[in-house]
């Protein structure tokens, strides 16, 4: 019989600016039977353009979102070992093969899971990468039985079975790195999960799937796009652009350190401060202006639009989710809005119930996490690795089982105290434990919902319809 930690979910997003660890524990009485419990949070050292540069800091990083998880849940340290991370990699490429099976004879079956893993292999086998390159989701796309398109094959009856598979590869060196830091501060990996994919996946509605949709989290370091037909992601694509990018350009431009730069950042994407306000700062506007509106241009034009002109924008009706930190930039849906000519709405808060401070558009990799391990856990086809056995294998299920029934026999003691270690959290919750997380916390809660748009960024967004 599993033991209480076999009910937890642990997700470890690593990005430019901030790297956090999530928890959560499954109870059927919340969406998609996920409850987050508790939250670690680090702001990141030593990734650049979210991948590491610096081992040692990054390992640091992740120890202290580590630590910070432990001490805000009081769950034993040994429980939270086991992580799905989140990251970023550049040079995302993608594979899209095909298989197809008979299913014995002319007269028709039910699609069985043996079926199934066999017609996933034969895609597979046509997958044709470099050795440098490590391939991490295999995503099947579109599945057809007789020819005729279908959601679920499983039980679905007939004579020949097909599978449009979409393969999506990085660096293989980005995920040793990635691998080793997490290993190096005490952690196991669980399993690894593209950061625009966990972004997509904390932002959008199953509705907005299914419809068709884009999701865009621009983040501190990259952008990640993730396109959604019929429900499932058709593909994946990271741009080494981001909030950062801002930054460096407000402290070339304008001769200003760059912490200095990053707070006159933040403060102008902030709704609350005016024109007025910043001028008496001695910034000045104008000049900021021209720097952001140059690198959202870049960004939006030159990447974004470039990217996605090679898609029909029928197939996405329920039109481009924005999430990320940067978002908080009042006017970037409009502007997005006029720039692909598409319908643009900002995720202001992850799909679950989040921590006090940490319910927004800056925390959507970490809901998508969460997303992710439930989806897998009721579909094992939905996101498979490509270099692992395929979940009628359960070569990889009985080590995990092992491992998890060998450490409740040392954690009965802490399991008897699981709900008052909630309690304590719930309490922790109360008292504002929160407030310093994030890069964009407290500060926009009142706003967010509103919507409201500061002078700034009302100017901004006059100033960039001349561009059109």
């Amino acid at each position: 019989m599993p033991g209480k930690s076999d009910n937890l979910l642990v997700g470890l997003s690593i990005g430019t600016s901030k790297t956090t660890m999530i928890v959560a524990e499954r109870d059927s009485r919340y969406l998609d039977g996920v409850h987050v419990i508790g939250f670690g949070y680090s702001p990141s050292r030593g990734i650049n353009k979210g991948v590491i540069s610096n081992h040692i800091a990054a390992r640091q990083s992740v120890e202290k979102a580590y630590q910070d998880a432990r001490s805000i849940t009081g769950i034993s340290p040994r429980r939270l070992k086991d992580v799905v991370v989140a990251f970023n990699a550049m040079d995302v490429q993608t594979s899209l093969t095909n298989g197809l099976i008979t299913l014995g004879g002319i007269d028709s079956k039910p699609v069985e899971a043996s079926e199934l893993e066999r017609v996933i292999e034969i895609a597979r086998s046509h997958v044709a990468l470099p050795n440098n390159m490590y391939p991490l989701h295999m995503i099947p796309v579109r599945y057809a039985i007789n020819g005729d398109v279908v959601e679920e094959p499983l039980n679905m009856s007939g004579s020949r079975l097909e599978i449009d598979m979409q393969t999506i590869a990085v660096p293989r060196i980005h995920v040793e790195n990635i691998k080793r830091c997490v290993e190096k501060a005490g952690l196991h990996v669980k399993g690894l999960v593209l950061k625009p994919l966990a972004s997509s996946l904390g932002a959008l509605t199953s509705d907005e799937m299914r419809a068709g949709c884009i999701s865009v989290c621009i983040g501190g370091g990259t952008t990640g796009i993730v396109l959604y037909e019929a429900g499932r992601a058709i593909d994946i694509i990271s741009i080494p652009i981001g909030g950062d990018h801002i930054t460096s350009d407000l402290s070339a431009v304008m001769q200003l350190s760059l912490q200095e730069a990053e707070h006159l950042k933040r403060r102008i994407f902030d709704p609350r401060f005016t024109d007025e306000t910043l001028a008496r700062e001695g910034y000045n506007l104008d000049l900021a202006s021209e720097v952001i509106i140059d690198r959202v241009e870049e960004l939006f034009s030159e990447y974004i639009k470039a990217e996605l002109s090679k898609y029909n924008p029928q197939l996405f009706p329920a039109g481009v989710v924005l999430s990320g930190g940067v978002s908080f930039m009042g006017g970037l849906d409009k502007i997005l809005a006029e720039i692909l000519k598409m319908p643009v709405r900002r995720a202001d808060e992850p799909i679950y119930n989040m921590p006090p401070n940490l319910d927004n558009a800056a925390f959507v990799s970490s809901a998508g996490i969460l997303r992710f391990m439930s989806a897998t856990e009721a579909d094992p086809y939905l996101f498979m690795s490509a270099d692992k056995p395929l979940p009628g294998a359960d070569a990889n299920n009985k080590q995990d089982k092992d491992r998890d029934n060998n450490s409740d026999d040392d954690e009965n003691n802490n399991d008897d105290n699981y709900h008052d270690d909630n309690e304590e959290y719930n309490n922790d919750r109360d008292n504002n434990r929160y407030d310093d997380y994030g890069d964009y916390g407290e500060e926009y809660e009142d706003e967010r919902p509103r919507r409201r748009v500061g002078d700034f960024f009302k100017k901004l967004g006059e100033r960039f319809q001349d561009l059109f």
